[in-house]
């Protein structure tokens, strides 16, 4: 039997792209989001979750994409994740969130090794949507190699 996952969707660009929604604690409206000035610049900042300061990170800028400018339907999907063996809450930049897709497993299926424009270590596999690919990301593996959100915390924890 094979293993049905529920993924949530979302947009950066023309791409379509999915995050397990075991990550995802929640989604939000765009907020206001304060500029740390010693950030690398696809780190938008942090924004107030419930009394927690949060990092967010634009991915367009992330994933190399040129930056765009927010729009009504710009959402930050709050993740948690495991980050140098510590659970660590950051906040990702979408152009817009869709749906939550159910996926099996045997429709993941293994990235193509050349044309891709995604870094690999980034890409779990490409599943489908109708006629459309969706492209599964390791979330965790994204955000792996982060100084600035590992050292984030320090800041969040004086507050």
């Amino acid at each position: 039997m094979s293993t049905v996952t529920s993924f949530i969707t979302f947009k950066l660009g023309d791409e379509l792209f999915a995050i397990d929604v075991a990550r995802v604690r929640e989604v939000l409206d765009l907020s206001e989001i304060t500029r740390v000035p010693t950030a690398p610049p696809y780190m938008r900042g942090v924004v107030n979750v419930r009394g927690s300061a949060v990092p967010v990170v634009d991915l367009r800028l992330k994933f190399g994409l040129p930056a765009t400018a927010d729009t009504v339907n710009t959402r930050i999907v709050v993740l948690e994740l495991e980050l140098d063996g510590e659970l660590t809450v950051v906040g990702g930049l979408a152009d817009s969130v869709h749906e939550v897709l159910e996926l099996e497993q045997a429709q993941i299926r293994e990235p193509p090794r050349i044309a891709m424009r995604w870094r690999a270590e980034m890409v779990a596999g490409l599943g489908k949507k109708g006629e459309q690919f969706v492209i599964v990301l390791d979330i965790a593996k994204v955000f792996a190699s982060d100084q600035a959100l590992l050292a984030e915390p320090t800041v969040a924890a004086a507050s």
